[in-house]
């Protein structure tokens, strides 16, 4: 069901919008969480090592993936918000179009490239073969995570958060049974692993995009709309590069990362890679929800209502805080638990490993979420420019200093990292948005405030004094 964001109360708006963008979020990573929890629970610790890996390196497509999301979705809600149905139409036909295009050339590279990847990465002997066969199988479903994206991306432009929702929920269910299945019945390993994720993510892209084109069939144009537009490809482009280089960054950022872990052996690798799918679980979240708040952002936007916007930061703001709550004490006081979920025999280096990250990062989960927030509105005002610096300057102190403060701290060097990148890039995403274009239409407000007493007060007429 379409819904207008630039109606209602802000706070309101926005739980009802954001709260199933949460959910469809957590069932999404509950195909990675499900890989890793069959792979170190039925198979082995070295493929739970190498599943983890492989997501360090699969990260990068999703950046791409995402991007045409983002790109599509900013978009399709300005146009949303001003009432221009018909370029809605051509905006979602071309997003479609440049984005086979994309995923096209990505799975030729990634065929092509996958194993010199790993390699980079400074992948262990023990876990390589694996983690190649779990890439090759990821690498061919790539269409379905892109076009699952885009649908997602136009279901939450029109104001729909539910419908992903129920996709999702049915599909990360049913991938959780495959994998189970796959794996302990048919002994199939991480190749099981591999095709259950592939076969789930399948259905849910089909589904999806027969459901976009449903809605799109619903919305009447006084004339056809054009399949494609450069116009429109460039205006998308103007969101979706930047949010691509964004995630690509982070990703290589990551695997830099993965490639430091990697050189204290396989233990702490299994270690990190389950507590790092606990982490990336509630940070995609949180950027999820920044995703809706963008579409809010991006709405309000384009129906010329600044004044909600400002409205809509401090909704969003209360809302990623009262998640982060609960969340950071589950992860500080129960990381344990949750690491032992993924390991076939917990305890030793991996348990510690995995225990120590969880401690360190869950506190700055409010940092972090709130950061997420204004980069939101960033986004959603097409303000890229500040929100690549902001993205960057975490980006770039989370590697360097993995790298230096890995060598006198050892791992604990490395979990360092994020809560000192989240910080400073927080200070930089709040400060960007608090001079958005907003802040000159609050002074004019006040000015035309200030202006319409001046007049007033000079029309009542004297009162005499005797």
């Amino acid at each position: 069901m379409n819904k207008d964001l630039t109606l209602g109360k802000p706070e309101t708006v926005l739980w009802r919008f954001c709260l199933p963008l949460f959910g469809s979020i957590i069932f999404q990573q509950l195909y990675n969480l499900a890989d890793s929890f069959v792979a170190g629970k039925f198979i082995s610790e070295d493929a739970l090592a190498a599943v983890g890996n492989s997501y360090e390196i699969t990260l990068i497509f999703i950046a791409f993936a995402f991007g045409c999301n983002i790109g599509c979705s900013v978009t399709v809600s300005q146009l949303f918000g001003a009432k221009r149905y018909r370029d809605i139409k051509t905006a979602v036909y071309t997003t479609l179009i440049a984005s086979g295009v994309v995923c096209a050339f990505l799975m030729t590279i990634g065929t092509l490239f996958c194993t010199d990847l790993l390699q980079l990465i400074h992948t262990p002997e023990n876990v390589m073969a694996d983690s190649k066969l779990y890439l090759d199988i990821y690498v061919w479903g790539l269409p379905f995570v892109f076009y699952y994206n885009v649908a997602t991306g136009i279901f939450s432009a029109m104001g729909d958060s539910k419908t992903p929702f129920i996709f999702l929920a049915i599909s990360s269910v049913t991938n959780i049974a495959v994998d189970i299945f796959f794996v302990t019945a048919l002994h199939m390993g991480v190749a099981g692993v591999a095709w259950a994720t592939f076969l789930c993510q399948g259905v849910s892209c089909v589904l999806a995009v027969l459901v976009v084109f449903n809605r799109l069939a619903k919305i009447e144009t006084e004339e056809k709309p054009a399949l494609f537009s450069w116009q429109l490809l460039k205006k998308i482009s103007i969101v979706a590069i930047p949010s691509i280089l964004q995630q690509s960054f982070i990703s290589v950022g990551n695997i830099v990362i993965q490639g430091v872990i990697n050189t204290f052996g396989s233990s702490v690798m299994a270690g990190y890679s389950a507590s790092v799918k606990m982490n990336n679980l509630v940070i995609t979240s949180f950027t999820t929800l920044g995703n809706g708040i963008s579409n809010y952002t991006a709405q309000n936007v384009g129906a010329m209502k600044m004044s909600r916007v400002r409205a809509g930061f401090k909704a969003g703001m209360k809302i990623v805080w009262m998640l982060s709550v609960p969340i950071v004490l589950l992860y500080f006081f129960g990381g344990k638990y949750l690491v032992y979920l993924f390991l076939e025999q917990p305890g030793g280096k991996a348990m510690e490993t995995g225990v120590q990250f969880l401690r360190m990062l869950s506190p700055f989960y409010f940092v972090i979420s709130l950061k997420l927030v204004a980069d939101g509105i960033l986004r959603g005002a097409e303000m890229m420019n500040k929100f690549m610096i902001a993205t960057f300057t975490d980006l770039i102190l989370r590697v360097v200093l993995a790298k230096v403060l890995s060598v006198p701290f050892g791992t604990a060097g490395i979990w360092m990292a994020w809560p000192i990148g989240w910080t400073v890039s927080m200070v930089l995403s709040v400060w960007f948005y608090n001079v958005g274009p907003w802040k000159q239409h609050d002074e004019d407000e006040n000015l035309a405030v200030i202006e319409e007493a001046t007049i007033l007060e000079a029309e009542e007429p004297a009162v005499l004094v005797e």
